[in-house]
Order: structure tokens, then C-alpha cells, then sequence
């Protein structure tokens, strides 16, 4: 029989966050062996819990949940999310131009689905999110990746960014606080993406969902309160600032230039429709977690959970020989780099097979993040202190393994 394949539209999709070497530790894992899990910013795995008054809000509400709502969600949590703008400097938003969604992945997806024709080109940073690159692909869209510098913090270079804009070029994201490396973008950045954006008529992405989780008493900035002139989608969502990622529970807001986007904003609306609408419980959280007390603060002090954890790794990853890492400002990630003198890679998929097989360690390989050289890796790091502990000594042992196998 003629076998059944997949689309040639996913040709150019990939997602190594859960890819082949998670479906190899899975099996592991079926074999009895245990495996420290460093690919994936999943917090409640780690013990992380969202604050109590969203779980028991959504218990109370349950019975009133069963319904769908508004396509693009209920009022509450949108005009929740609209004095969040507020709060942010985000002018001009009502509650019309609020998508709730399940999560923000569902939105950026539909976001881009609306946007695209075939050959359109999309500015990605490298690393990306995958998500961001699959989506554009899926979309019909030509993923088009911008340099962000390790030796300026991992900060976007705008020359670069500006070199590789072409006339199919129609948009351009950012990622803010950034997945994987964990930068946070000054204003001076910020601006000089805006006028890129203004310069050549494009569409400004931004990923903000970690805009709470900042280290050293830094502040964010959002992209879309800098001008009104340019056309900008934010998303944001309960996963990470309120550890709630099985919720699903995400918002996009549409703000600066909408009266060119009218058009663009009647797709969207139409995408929004299609789906009915987002889960309704996940929606139901929204409200309460925007005006409750931000218990985020506590973990990310100094002396916070997740503080001590970002400054134990980044001690004990940079103490391994050739090993060197930015120090994260922001986020739950680091993007460590190997010298390619002590560490000849030709291919990190591989690489992560076999720590995973020797150490039982799951990290996900730079370039599965569209970065262009096999001499980075992404960990997280949310294991609490002892395990985390455990892990990078397992990752620096088997790192002297193989500078000495390769050295010989």
C-alpha cells in the first residue's frame, strides 16, 4: 500500500525543544533509568505552583465554565489585561484590541497565519524560540534570521537586522526578555528596532512572557509603549510569571497603528472565530493573577529561589574548562558556549544523544534553536539547588571525558 506521508509543509518545522533526543529520553526513562530534565522551561515540574488564589478562582468558577465565550474571550480578563497595559505605558488599548488564547503559542500562530503570503519574509532573531520559525514556515512565510551578538550580551544587531530586509520582508519579532539566552533589551535597542519597523513599513512582534522573571532589580520595557506610529502585536500569558503553564491561558494585544491594519485586524478577528474561543477555566485565572499580589518578586530577589538557582548555575557551568556563559538577566535559561578547540562538534544533536546516554542529562542543542554553529546548548535552570548541583556535575563530567577523548 501507497504509504500515508506527512505535509511538505512541515519540510522546514522543527522543534528540538520536544524533538528526537526528549523521544530518547523518553525511552530511557520506559527502561527504568531516571533523567535530570533540562530542556524545557515546564516550572510546575520543578515544584514551582501558581499562586493559590489563581487555583481556587478557577475551582470556584469551574461550574460556570462549561460555555464557549467571546471568540476573542471574556471581558473581565481582557479589560484585566488592558490596565496591564496601562501599567506598561501601552496607549491606546481597549478591550477590542485584547485576543485571549491558549497561551501565547496559539496566538502567535494564528497572528502569523493571518499576515503571511507565500515568499513573505519574517526578521527572526538567531537563536530563536522555534516556535517563531515553524510558524513562519507553516504560514507560507520565509523565515529570515538576524545575528543577536554573545559579545554584547546577546543584544540584536540592528546592521545586521537592517541588511537582511528585503521588499517581501513584512515583519519583524523580538523576543523580550529572551528564550534561549536569557537577555534583556535596553531602550536604546528597542528603539532602533522601532525605526527599522517605521523605516520599512513592517509589523513588530513581540514576545514578552517573561517580562516579570528579571534578576538584579532590572526593569522591562515594552516595545509597543515607545511609539504609536508602527503597528505592534504583544504577547503575554500566565505560564511562566505565574508558573501556570497547563493553563493555556494567553493574551495578544494589538496596539500603535491600527487604521492601516484594518484589514490585517479583520483576519484576525476571523482566526479568533474559527477557533470559538479559549479554554474558558484558563481565562477564568487572568483577572486574579494580573491584580493579585506578584509573588514572582519573591523568587527572583536576591536570596530567591529562582535567583539562587541562576547564580548557582551560572558559577559552576562557567568553572568547567572552555566552557563560558552570558550571565542571564532575565527568563529561566542559559545558552552556554563550548570553545570549539576543546570541544570539536560537528554535530550537536549528537552531542546531546550522548551526554543524555552517558549522564542521563537532557539539554537541548544550540542549533536547534536556529543557531548557525554546533558550539552552544540551552539548559534551564529550575531544578532546586541539590539537583541542579547534580546535574552540571554530571554535564562537566562528561564534558572532560570528551575534551580528553578528543584531545587524544
Amino acid at each position: 500500500m501507497k504509504p500515508i506521508a506527512k505535509s511538505s509543509k512541515l519540510a522546514n518545522v522543527g522543534y528540538d525543544i520536544r524533538g528526537p533526543v526528549l523521544d530518547k529520553a523518553r525511552q530511557m526513562e520506559e527502561e527504568g533509568h531516571k533523567i535530570i530534565k533540562l530542556n524545557i522551561g515546564n516550572v510546575a515540574a520543578f515544584g514551582l505552583e501558581p499562586p493559590d488564589e489563581i487555583v481556587q478562582d478557577m475551582i470556584r468558577n469551574l461550574p460556570n465554565a462549561a460555555g464557549y465565550t467571546d471568540s476573542k474571550g471574556l471581558f473581565a480578563p481582557r479589560k484585566a489585561v488592558v490596565h496591564y497595559c496601562q501599567e506598561k505605558k501601552i496607549a491606546g488599548v481597549t478591550v477590542d484590541d485584547v485576543y485571549l488564547g491558549n497561551g501565547a503559542s496559539e496566538l502567535i500562530s494564528m497572528s502569523m497565519n493571518a499576515l503571511l503570503d507565500s515568499g513573505d519574509e519574517v526578521l527572526i532573531p538567531s537563536p530563536d524560540y522555534p516556535l517563531y520559525t515553524a510558524v513562519v514556515s507553516l504560514s507560507g512565510g520565509t523565515p529570515v534570521h538576524y545575528h543577536c551578538d554573545e559579545g554584547s550580551g546577546w543584544l540584536p544587531d540592528l546592521a545586521d537586522m537592517r541588511a537582511k530586509i528585503t521588499p517581501r520582508t513584512k515583519a519583524l519579532v523580538l523576543i523580550n526578555p529572551n528564550n534561549p539566552t536569557g537577555a534583556l533589551y535596553p531602550d536604546e535597542i528597542l528603539q532602533g528596532m522601532v525605526e527599522i519597523a517605521r523605516q520599512h513599513e513592517l509589523v513588530i512582534f513581540s514576545d514578552e512572557i517573561y517580562d516579570k522573571t528579571l534578576y538584579d532589580g532590572a526593569t522591562h520595557t515594552s516595545i509597543a509603549s515607545l511609539a504609536d506610529d508602527v503597528l505592534f502585536l504583544t504577547f503575554n500569558g500566565l505560564s511562566k510569571n505565574y508558573r501556570s503553564c497547563g493553563y493555556r491561558a494567553g493574551w495578544m494585544v494589538v496596539s500603535g497603528n491600527k487604521k492601516r491594519a484594518q484589514d490585517y485586524i479583520e483576519g484576525l478577528n476571523m482566526l479568533a472565530s474559527m477557533r470559538l474561543c479559549a479554554n474558558t477555566p484558563g481565562q477564568l485565572a487572568i483577572q486574579t493573577a494580573l491584580g493579585g499580589y506578584q509573588s514572582i518578586k519573591d523568587l527572583v530577589a536576591p536570596g530567591g529561589r529562582l535567583a539562587r538557582q541562576r547564580d548557582l548555575a551560572y558559577e559552576l557551568l562557567t568553572q568547567i574548562p572552555g566552557v563560558s556563559v552570558v550571565k542571564p538577566k532575565a527568563a529561566l535559561y542559559m545558552f552556554p558556549r563550548l570553545d570549539p578547540k576543546l570541544y570539536p562538534i560537528a554535530d550537536d544533536q549528537q552531542f546531546a544523544y550522548e551526554l543524555l546516554a552517558e549522564e542521563k542529562v537532557l539539554i537541548v542543542q544550540g542549533t536547534g534553536f536556529n543557531w548557525n554553529a554546533p558550539d552552544h546548548f540551552r539548559v534551564v535552570f529550575l531544578p532546586n539547588t541539590d539537583d541542579l548541583t547534580e546535574a552540571v556535575g554530571r554535564i562537566a563530567r562528561f564534558l572532560d571525558g570528551y575534551r580528553k577523548r578528543h584531545s587524544a
